[in-house]
């Protein structure tokens, strides 16, 4: 067997054997003593819908089918499709959760004389319009928002707020929910399960290190799963030096345009390479002719120099990774970013343990200007698909920050084996 092959064995078999060995996540381990009620404001709730494996696991335990779970209890919902929404109302009545008509109604509602605690804002799935040049999924993501703003101002309330995945599908509407956030002095949170989840082979890149370049490899959609590969990058890329500087440009290409991007030096293969090599289940062979036309690699240029890339590389992977090269270190650093590929999803129960945080610490286990970033580079990636890998400069993506030590997954959950 070939060393590529036997280390790709040996991280597929560490990891169904030991749950994966990830660092202690000190701030999302926390024990909390008592639930503090919180309102579900969902676009649909299916099986499946993010709604299920976030608002389930408050209702049915991280597990749920009974067992413990985050020490929140879910006081109110509102489900803006109940129409397609069996499975929530079930689990509402079942529950004996009060499901309300309007946002305002869920947002002010009381658990037993108190007052709900936290927002979980879940706009995700749903049948709602594309628009129409780029092909983004217009959820409501800003409506919830802001008709969750107006509840609480109504009610001389600030509370914490998650916003599930980007904040909305263009940098415009996103900008104007941060800022909204950032005047009313609310705690925001807000992201994907990856920066959350398992790593294999453990890596947490010290802070003030510095990244030479960075790659994140993904699958999917360029706007669905394109945005969980982003925030796989953005999580490792703010680790370095003083911390997020911003992004200077964006580019997104497909086809012939990726190899010339690497011909011209804007990515690099031994990354692409290193990325893969952690990788279980990699199609074998000439990764140009394996790709789908579906594939796309984004080309992110930030302000202070670095460049990063973040292929999706439909047809060869079906996971997501990371790898970059870092100052002193001979070998690119690489790992899996593992999912639980079945039901419970249990990556969500650490996205839940951050949610869990927010709402009785009344701050971030992480910066939204995370989300902030990753929200804006996605819709200039659509945009410039949308007009043949077209170079965007962005100015408006100048959002500094530093990283903090919000952890990952461990082995408190042990996974299922991989499908």
């Amino acid at each position: 067997m070939s060393r590529f092959h036997s280390r790709r064995e040996f991280l597929h078999k560490a990891a169904l054997a030991a749950g994966a060995a990830g660092a202690s996540s000190p701030v999302l381990g926390a024990a909390f003593d008592r639930p503090l009620p919180v309102a579900g404001v969902v676009s649909l709730y299916k099986e499946n819908t993010h709604a299920d494996v976030i608002l389930g696991k408050i209702l049915e335990g991280y597990d749920q089918r009974g067992g413990p779970g985050p020490a929140l209890k879910l006081a109110s919902l509102y489900i803006d499709q109940p129409e397609h929404s069996k499975l929530g109302l079930d689990m509402a009545r079942r529950h004996r959760v009060p499901v309300f008509d309007t946002i305002h109604e869920a947002v002010s509602a009381k658990n037993n004389g108190a007052p709900v605690e936290g927002i979980i804002c879940i706009g995700e799935h749903g049948s709602y319009p594309d628009f129409p040049k780029t092909g983004q999924k217009m959820y409501p993501r800003l409506r919830f928002f802001d008709e969750t703003v107006a509840a609480l101002k109504a009610d001389g309330r600030r509370v914490p707020i998650f916003n599930d995945k980007h904040l909305s599908w263009n940098w415009r509407e996103a900008k104007s929910m941060y800022d909204t956030a950032r005047r009313m002095k609310l705690p925001f949170m807000a992201g994907s399960s990856i920066p959350v989840a398992w790593r294999i082979p453990e890596l947490t890149l010290p802070r003030g290190c510095e990244i030479q370049e960075a790659m994140a490899i993904g699958y999917g959609g360029s706007e669905a799963y394109g945005f969980h590969a982003l925030e796989g990058l953005q999580c490792m890329a703010e680790r370095r030096g003083k911390g997020e500087a911003g992004v200077k440009s964006v580019r997104a290409v497909r086809g012939e345009a990726i190899w010339e991007a690497q011909r011209a030096g804007l990515w690099s293969r031994d990354l692409l390479d290193a990325a893969l090599r952690a990788q279980p289940n990699v199609k074998q062979g000439d990764i140009q002719k394996l790709l789908t036309p579906e594939s796309s690699f984004f080309l992110i240029e930030y302000r202070d120099g670095l460049r990063a890339t973040v292929a999706l590389l439909n047809g060869v992977a079906r996971h997501f990774g990371f790898a970059a090269r870092i100052n002193g270190q001979r070998e690119p650093q690489a790992t899996w970013i593992r999912l639980e590929e079945t039901k419970p999803y249990r990556h969500f129960a650490w996205l839940l343990k951050g949610i869990e945080h927010l709402v009785h610490r009344k701050t971030s286990p992480y910066p939204v200007e995370r989300t902030l970033l990753t929200t804006g580079i996605l819709d200039r990636v659509m945009h410039s698909l949308a007009e043949d890998g077209r170079r965007f400069e962005t100015p408006e993506l100048d959002v500094s920050y530093r990283p903090t030590n919000g952890g990952h997954a461990d082995r408190e959950f042990p996974l299922s084996p991989l499908a």
